[in-house]
Parts: structure tokens; sequence; C-alpha cells
């Protein structure tokens, strides 16, 4: 096997360093606009608040930082998504060091997990679930070295990682409790309740959230409105079953680029003798080491699994992204492995083609979709020529720039992610989603409303703050590809200064 001329270190170096460049090259050449969720982050970035309509900030904050150090450009998301994920290939490794791997078993317990979906195709659309990948794998690696060593700077780093995955997504809650389950749980680990480093770690995290928990109190726990509002409620009895299972269903789906390795390995040969095979590599690992692997790699799962079956509500698959960080390593922990595979260049092979069937995917995706499916892409959107003819408009008729813009996420984000000076986005005409905007600002501004679609009034969040408005305009813009692809309809409103309506007409 080529990887074994050089030390398992240098090889997880190269593997993972090649393939997280890739998933930022690949999209930063061939997309030629950004994903829904990635314009929705850079429009919300552009206010600097504490907080925003779906999501805590950190994410919109991020993108921000990339949009500014790039002198405006998109591509900034899709190194954010690469470097997240090699902050979890590094953490991952050295996790599995940590719990007594041997260097080529911690390798194959990055390789394994870089097959799983969630760190392919999702990757290039950096949102909050891409940006817990690193902090989920961080904060075991980091309260498994404060069990171990018991210092103090490991716990703090620990609660740091915990107050910046509050600041990503409040899914991370899931993991902080785990976390303190296993405290309580086991006598090794409740020991250190006597000890200050778990009050310390907690002191830290809950410093470091007054901000936004104060944000979230000014705005009526308006991005907790939101998380409640994306789990489905159960419809029947069944829900309670079938809602578990399918969210189960499709965490097992996003194993399927590891089962393939795995059988890759073993071969047909590995497959008949597997059972009976003796596990060299299955030696006895450092203390509680497996209790560890195993709590953090399936309690996540029973506690979701459990909270559907109960509630019975549907949860987003998404949300499982970063709970299955672990999913490789306990792969080459149970099953052997690479000891027990009597073909392991086939299971590099089967890795390399996984990895290269996704990159086609995503270069796919901008070159060949449009041709094939002949629908409108989100990454194909005209967002740039839009962006810059409503400036246009509005500057004609008005004389100044355009400084906020009213619509639906895709539509006005689009704007003020393009648009000259970067004009802020009213969300749906609300105050209440859109908490930075100042009344009196955009009153002396004015606004310009806009749409998408053939109908001439507004869509009913927009019309129900101007009853009787129709389109001051409609223009059709061509997507951003040679394919026969529907134009893309734009429809606006001038609102001038001195006429906005903050209230809803009664």
């Amino acid at each position: 096997m080529m990887l074994q001329q050089i030390s398992a270190s240098r090889a997880a170096l190269l593997y993972g360093g090649v393939v997280c460049l890739l998933y930022a090259v690949i999209p930063s050449l061939t997309f030629p606009g950004p994903p829904l969720d990635v314009v929705e982050g850079f429009a919300w970035g552009r206010e600097l608040e504490l907080g925003y309509t779906k999501h805590p900030p950190m994410q919109a904050w991020l993108l921000e930082m990339t949009y500014r150090l790039t002198g405006g450009h998109f591509a900034g998301a899709y190194w954010l998504s690469a470097f997240s994920a090699a902050l979890a290939y590094l953490f991952i490794w050295q996790l599995a060091r940590r719990l007594g791997l041997a260097p080529w078993q911690a390798f194959w317990s990055v390789v394994l997990t870089s097959v799983t979906f969630y760190f392919t195709l999702p990757l290039p659309e950096f949102n909050p679930n891409v940006l817990q990948i690193p902090v989920w794998a961080g904060m075991m690696l980091f309260f498994h070295r404060a069990l171990e060593r018991g210092r103090l700077r490991d716990w703090i780093v620990l609660g740091a990682l915990a107050a910046f995955g509050l600041y990503t997504k409040y899914f991370v809650l899931l993991l902080i409790g785990t976390i303190g389950f296993y405290a309580l749980a086991f006598a090794d680990a409740r020991r250190h309740l006597l000890s200050a480093g778990p009050w310390l770690c907690a002191l830290v995290c809950a410093a470091l959230v007054v901000p936004h928990v104060l944000w979230l109190v000014e705005t009526d726990f308006l991005t907790l409105q939101y998380a409640a509002s994306r789990s489905k409620a159960a419809a029947s009895i069944l829900d309670h079953l079938v809602n578990p299972l399918n969210f189960l269903a499709a965490q097992i789906g996003n194993h399927a680029g590891l089962f393939l390795v795995v059988l890759a390995g073993l071969g047909w040969t590995g497959l008949k003798t597997f059972r009976s095979a003796p596990r060299k590599a299955a030696a006895p690992l450092p203390r509680h080491g497996d209790r560890f692997l195993l709590w953090f790699a399936f309690m996540p799962l029973a506690v979701v699994l459990a909270a559907s079956a109960v509630t019975g509500n549907e949860f987003e698959h998404m949300w499982g992204m970063p709970m299955f960080l672990l999913s490789g390593t306990v792969a080459v922990r149970f099953l052997a492995l690479p000891a027990a595979w009597p073909f392991p260049r086939r299971a590099f092979a089967a890795t390399i083609a996984i990895q290269a069937i996704f990159l086609a995917v995503l270069l796919g995706q901008a070159v060949v979709e449009p041709h094939w499916k002949h629908r409108q892409t989100r990454i194909h959107y005209p967002g740039q020529d839009i962006a810059d003819h409503l400036a246009a408009v509005w500057k004609s008729e008005t004389g100044t720039d355009l400084a906020y813009v009213a619509g639906d996420m895709w539509t006005a984000g689009n704007v003020a992610l393009y648009a000259p000076g970067r004009p802020s986005m009213f969300y749906l005409h609300d105050t209440r989603l859109s908490p930075w905007i100042d009344p009196r600002e955009v009153q002396a501004h004015g606004l310009m409303l806009v749409w998408r679609g053939e109908s001439k009034r507004p869509i009913s969040e927009l019309r129900r703050h101007y009853p009787d408005a129709v389109r001051g305009g409609t223009r059709a813009f061509r997507y951003r590809s040679s394919a026969d692809i529907p134009d893309a309809i734009v429809n606006w409103l001038v609102i001038p200064p001195g006429e906005v309506a903050l209230e809803p007409a009664s």
C-alpha cells in the first residue's frame, strides 16, 4: 500500500489536506453563485448583530469576516467549510490516539469518517450545521483531556468551545448535556466535580454567552422560536414510531460510504472469514476508552430518537451532521481495522473512488446539471445582475444609493449581498424578524420591495403593509449558464423616503 511508505500522521495530513483543499477549490472555481444558506449568512453578517432570525450569529460573523478579507468575494464560504472539516479531522485523529488506537487506526478513523455523506456534498453550503463539526469534535477531545489530565486549561478551553458552539447553533446543547450526564454517571468522571475545573468550565461558558442571552431576552427569544418551529409536530400516533425510524434511516444512509469502504477492504474472502477471524487490533484500550467512545458515538443519537419517539416530532435529518464524528473510530475499534482487512489497498481505492464521485457531483452541479435538468438552480441565480439593475433603478428614481431592501430571504438576500453599498435586508418587512432595523432610518432612506415570479402583486408578507401596491417594474434575467433555463423574473416597487409603512395596514 502506497501510504505505508510514510508515517500514519503524514498520511492523515496528506489525505485530509488534499480532500479539504478539493472541497474548497472546486466550488470556488466553478460555482457561479453561493447556495441559499451562504446568501442568508452574508445578508445577516453585514449587520454584525448578536443574533439573527434563525440562528445565533457565529456563522454570519465568520462569513462577514471572509467578505471583508477577500474584498467582497463569496468564495470564502467554501474555505470556511473546508477549514471546519480539516479541524474536525485533526481533533478526530487526536482523540483516536488519546483513546489508545495505533497511528494507522487513527488514520482510518479519519478516512472512514470523511466518506460519510455529511463530509461530502453538504460541505460547500457553509451553515451552522457545518460549523458545528469542529466544535463537537473539539469539545469531545478537550473533555477527554480534562478527565485524563485534570488541568484547568483543558476545562477552560472546553468552556470556550461550548460557548462558541452556542453562538453557532443551540443543537450543541445536546453535546453539553451528553458531557454533563457522563460526568454525573461515572465515578471516575464524577470525582472531577469536587475540583475547580468543571465549575470554571461552566463559568467561562456562561460569561461568554451572556451577551447573546441578553439579546435573546431583548428580542423575545427570536431564534428559539425559529428552532422550535423547525421540528414538525406529530400528525398522528403513528408518527411517534415513524418519525424516529425515518431519522435513524437517514443517519444510516449517511454512512453508506463508510460501509462500502469497509466491505471493499473485506472482499468476499474477508466476509466469509470475518466472524471467525481473530481480532488482532482489538486489544484493550486504556482504562474506560471503550466506554467514552461508545457513549459519545451513540448517546446523542439515542437522545434524539427518544425525543422524537416521545413527542412524535419529525426532526430535520441534517441535524445529525455533527453527531457521527466518531463513526470511523467506532468502526476501526470494533471491527479491528485495518488488521481484519484482507484487502486494505482496495479499501483505500474505494475511499478515493467515493471522494472522486462526490467531487464530480459538485462539479456536475455547476457545469452539467443545468443542461440536464433545464430548471432553475440556486448557484446559477443571476444575483449580481439583478442587484446591479435594482440599484441602478433606485438611483435613477431617488438620486440616492439603495439602503434597504425588503422581501423573501433569497430575493432580498441576493440584493443585500451584491448591490453596491450592500443595502440592509429588511426580512419580510418585519421589524420583529429584522431586529437590526431602525424604523427611523428606513423612513429616512426609503425602501425597495422585491419579489420573484409573474405576479404583479407583492408576496403576502409585503402586501399586508401595502395592500394596494402593484409592481413598479419587472424584468427577466438570464441564469448564469448556457443551458436553456427559464429566466428569473424579478419585480420591484420603490417606496420613497417618508412613505414606508412600518405597521401592518388595518
